[in-house]
């Protein structure tokens, strides 16, 4: 891994460590989903995900490969006889034995080392990538476990909310203030806020044994309540972000090493034009007495000219798959440069999205579902008006989680493009977290000073 990213996931590990102890002295089990906190979930994934287990695997085979390459073969040894009459047999021996030994000339053994070394590159490259991928979808899955998390808690605080109004409503019910039909209402209300909680919490534990799939623990292992980070800055397109993405995105990373193992496999295919020589000593004795009679040594090499036509059309081969993975590699910088723009726009957008909902919308219904209330407790509103309001604040929050979760989301995959390798590298590219606290939470009648003139 290049140095950049290596300093990158040192401070992460520093910073995991230092927002461990922060969660420990708070003594809650709430815990933030920050880069740290991703990077402790990465670096568990990295030991314990069968997938990159296997990949390891693979990457360790690929280093073995390059021990297996032989200099030296193995030399061949000879054992035969010579059948003739007595005389020439005693004379030039009829016990024939020696050796022969394939010599490593002309590069060959180095050419084919060169394509182990290649192997093993690729190897660690698809590793490499693989373990990005995967931390893009674990962070994108505790994302989703955060908003799960939040939504669940919105829907705790509004089915409280719905029980005080229920209360007020009874109580209206009971002085005859209250027609069926508000009755009926609140109700309705009530039971769809219940089923759409349970439904919400099926969703949390759904997203939790994600998270337990991907760091291959027990499917019903527990979780602390996750909670969204700020939301993060904004980021713009510009040169210096295509220019990492060329370079450090880890798909092309494993292309560049693939055009390097095709080329090393062309230089094979040429050097197959020049012959093997083979080496040998051969001796003789006589069997009659076992007296040495005479002894040579040979040099003998096959004839690659007689297939000239097949070694070009092995270099043809091997020349045409060079070819072909540096033209993959450039459609995928292309197609980097059209994501890498993709990204940005959906991450502008939810950014924008998760502002208007923050700074406009949701103080807007606030206010407003303030005064439609204390109307309807002074008579002057209809309790649909109530209703009403309250849905849209409720959305609103909603919508607000949704768009800080979204805008996370596509930052994840944006660090993947980059290859920038953790969410700690956020800074780096203008999208740092603010310090703005989240939409605040709904507040329960109880606490409104207008209810304690109620019945």
């Amino acid at each position: 891994m290049n140095k950049l990213v290596a300093m990158i996931l040192g401070t992460a590990l520093l910073g995991a460590v230092k927002t461990t102890a922060a969660v420990a002295t708070a003594g809650t089990n709430t815990v933030v989903v920050t880069a740290d906190y991703l990077a402790q979930l990465a670096a568990e994934m990295r030991t314990n995900h069968p997938a990159l287990r296997s990949a390891s695997a693979l990457t360790n085979a690929a280093g073995a490969d390059i021990a297996a390459v032989r200099t030296w073969e193995d030399p061949m040894a000879i054992v035969g006889g010579l059948a003739a009459s007595d005389e020439m047999r005693a004379s030039e021996g009829d016990i024939i034995y020696g050796v022969e030994q394939k010599l490593p000339l002309f590069g060959k053994p180095h050419l084919q080392r060169n394509v182990a070394r290649a192997q093993l590159a690729t190897e660690t490259a698809r590793l490499d990538y693989q373990f990005q991928q995967l931390r893009v979808e674990l962070a994108k899955t505790a994302f989703r476990a955060a908003l799960a998390d939040r939504v669940v808690a919105i829907g705790e605080q509004d089915l409280t909310w719905l029980d005080s109004m229920k209360q007020l409503v009874d109580g209206n019910a009971r002085v005859g203030k209250a027609s069926l039909v508000e009755i009926l209402q609140i109700q309705v209300e009530q039971a769809k806020r219940a089923n759409q909680l349970q439904t919400d919490r099926n969703q949390l534990t759904q997203e939790q044994v994600s998270l337990n799939r991907l760091l291959n623990r027990a499917g019903e292992a527990p979780w602390p309540q996750l909670e969204l980070p700020a939301l993060a800055g904004e980021v713009t397109y510009n040169q210096r972000l295509v220019d990492f993405a060329l370079k450090y995105e880890p798909k092309t990373s494993v292309q560049r090493q693939q055009i390097q193992q095709a080329e090393a496999m062309a230089a094979v295919a040429r050097r197959q034009k020049l012959p093997d020589v083979t080496a040998g000593i051969e001796a003789r004795n006589y069997s009659g007495d076992g007296n040495f009679q005479q002894g040579m040594f040979t040099l003998r090499m096959n004839l690659p000219w007689f297939n000239h036509g097949k070694i070009q059309a092995d270099i043809r081969r091997e020349e045409a798959r060079v070819s072909a993975a540096q033209l993959e590699l450039a459609d995928e910088q292309l197609a980097i440069r059209e994501e890498l723009h993709l990204l940005i726009i959906k991450t502008d957008a939810a950014r924008r999205e998760a502002l208007l909902y923050r700074d406009q919308i949701i103080p807007r219904a606030e206010s407003t579902q303030e005064s439609v209330r204390a109307n309807w407790l002074g008579g002057q509103s209809t309790f649909r008006d109530v209703l009403d309001t309250h849905r849209i604040l409720l959305e609103s929050r909603l919508m607000y989680v949704r768009a800080v979760a979204e805008q996370y989301d596509l930052l994840a995959e944006l660090v993947l493009c980059c290859g920038l390798g953790d969410l700690n590298a956020l800074q780096m590219i203008g999208a740092a977290p603010e310090t703005a606290a989240p939409a605040p939470a709904p507040v329960s009648p109880a606490d409104h000073p207008a209810d304690k003139n109620q019945p």
